[in-house]
């Protein structure tokens, strides 16, 4: 039985206050918080059996090297993977893409065309742009509508047999926006061009099942799913990722080295070069067991009702507008009060321990297309409450009688 009352009890700093009192974290779209469940097992590394991986003979480096496989087992099984060295271990998000960005440097010829969409993070846009100026290939967008969603119809117009490449969010960051991820693969994959997923705002939701969506690469950051910082994955088709050339050179992605000639590992280490983050990729496996532990379902069930109890006391607001009313949404809303700069209300809301993102949000292409400087964002977890959201809106409603 879901409870979110028992559940808060297993994050920390939500018993903490700021500015003398009781924190209420909004933020989660950047950040979710971590479960102790978590936290213990980063402490039980460094404590217990803290030694670099895979070459070593002593009972540490075996241990350790132990408890990174299985977490690599862990993260391949919750995205349904065919197999664990299609997991490719990461600092996150972001490197994930450029990893791939980077391999199709040597694939892509000039007027070769990649498609992004309107929605994206600012990561799953200025690599590919990076890579259209290495290569002579050309970017082009998927325009979006006045609710925050893709034009299909236009999208369709875009593929042509010289699009090599498709690269949208499954999530937005910005305004929660789902994108129809089966229906973009497929349309993409009959002109034979190949898919990548942004993931990063999906994980935390939803349970994608990389063979099911039948994308090539799915990339996501643990810091979202009650995960640590600075670890992440990169999944990619087997093909996929032996057609690629190693993104960093160094110790663990090499068979053999010598001076006239390197010959490099099989996968996943290809793409692992050096001291990875062992204990982040230890974590990560714990927080995919935690968020299993409660149910995926049971959380996009729970944060539903977030979402639609906060819009319906936000929409009470007079002069307040939500940008992203797509149907299809997660547990995200971003939205401005009349004139008011959203910074000005995210720094009042701190000071009455209310924590939101104020600004672009990395999506500065959005904001654009709205012709507006940015927006405050409130993004819920399954960890946040009904109680909490009342909270937000009272201390909301003071803030602008402040600023009006």
């Amino acid at each position: 039985m879901f409870s979110v009352k028992d559940i808060r009890k297993d994050f920390p700093v939500l018993n903490r206050k700021v500015n003398g009192k009781p924190l209420i974290y909004f933020d989660n779209a950047a950040t979710s918080q971590t479960p102790q469940q978590v936290i213990d097992v980063i402490v039980d590394y460094y404590s217990n059996y803290n030694a670099n991986i895979h070459r070593g003979v002593h009972s540490l480096s075996q241990e350790a090297t132990d408890a990174y496989e299985q977490a690599r087992v862990k993260i391949q099984k919750h995205f349904n993977a065919a197999k664990p060295y299609e997991i490719i271990l990461t600092s996150g998000t972001t490197h994930s893409i450029n990893l791939v960005a980077s391999g199709f440097s040597a694939l892509l010829k000039k007027d070769d065309e990649v498609i992004v969409s309107a929605l994206e993070h600012h990561s799953n846009i200025v690599p590919w742009q990076m890579l259209c100026e290495r290569t002579g290939a050309v970017l082009k967008v998927i325009p979006m509508n006045d609710d925050g969603e893709l034009i299909m119809s236009e999208y369709e117009k875009l593929l042509s047999v010289n699009t090599k490449l498709v690269f949208v969010n499954h999530i937005s960051n910005a305004l929660g926006t789902i994108n129809p991820i089966e229906d973009i693969t497929e349309k993409a994959h009959m002109v034979g061009a190949a898919v990548l997923i942004d993931g990063a705002q999906a994980c935390p939701h939803i349970k994608p099942d990389v063979q099911a969506l039948n994308v090539d690469f799915y990339v996501c950051s643990a810091h979202k799913i009650c995960g640590p910082t600075g670890v992440g994955m990169l999944y990619g088709k087997e093909e996929w990722l032996n057609k690629l050339p190693p993104y960093q050179g160094g110790g663990e992605m090499i068979a053999e080295v010598s001076f006239e000639k390197t010959t490099y590992a099989d996968l996943p280490h290809k793409f692992e070069a050096g001291t990875p983050n062992i204990c982040g990729g230890i974590a990560f496996g714990a927080a995919i067991d935690y968020m299993n532990s409660i149910g995926l379902e049971t959380i996009a069930a729970y944060e539903k009702e977030l979402l639609v109890y906060a819009t319906n006391k936000l929409l009470e607001i007079d002069g307040l507008k939500i940008y992203g009313n797509s149907e299809n949404k997660t547990s995200v809303i971003s939205f401005n009060v009349g004139n008011i700069h959203p910074y000005d209300l995210g720094t009042l809301l701190d000071k009455m321990a209310i924590a939101v993102r104020t600004g672009h949000h990395c999506a500065q292409p959005i904001m654009d297309y709205y012709k507006i400087p940015g927006t405050v964002r409130a993004s819920f977890m399954f960890y946040n409450t009904k109680e909490e959201i009342d909270t937000f809106i009272t201390s909301l409603k003071k803030a602008v009688m402040m600023l009006s």
